[in-house]
């Protein structure tokens, strides 16, 4: 008999050198406050984000957000003092990448007409 993991979540972890200042950026990048601060040397929002206070091990991650619309998000940023890269397209639909302080990468993706949502 073969089992898989029942998956009820997942949080993409960044390790930053500031988390007071990497929450400052985050929660413009978000859009609102962390949802909680499980450690002192953590928090976290719900939307499967984790942002790590760990000296010497800061950068460069990788998370992917997975948004409605692109052009929306894009301007929302812009408007939020955080600069975006171009947009790049695909088969998973269109693509554009921020950097945080500490040199972390987050990419935005909008899935193409018709993407089934899990």
């Amino acid at each position: 008999m073969t089992t898989s993991i029942t998956v009820i979540g997942i949080y993409a972890g960044l390790c930053v050198s500031d988390l007071a200042a990497a929450t400052d950026w985050y929660t413009r990048f978000m859009g609102r406050a962390p949802d909680d601060r499980p450690l002192p040397t953590m928090v976290q929002w719900r939307a499967g984000l984790q942002l790590w206070q760990k000296e010497g091990e800061m950068g460069p991650g990788v998370a992917t957000v997975v948004v409605e619309d692109l052009s929306v998000e894009r301007r929302r940023l812009q408007g939020a003092g955080i600069t975006i890269g171009p947009e790049s397209r695909g088969d998973f639909g269109a693509v554009a990448q921020v950097s945080d302080p500490d040199g972390n990468r987050i990419a935005l993706a909008e899935p193409p007409a018709g993407f089934a949502r899990s």
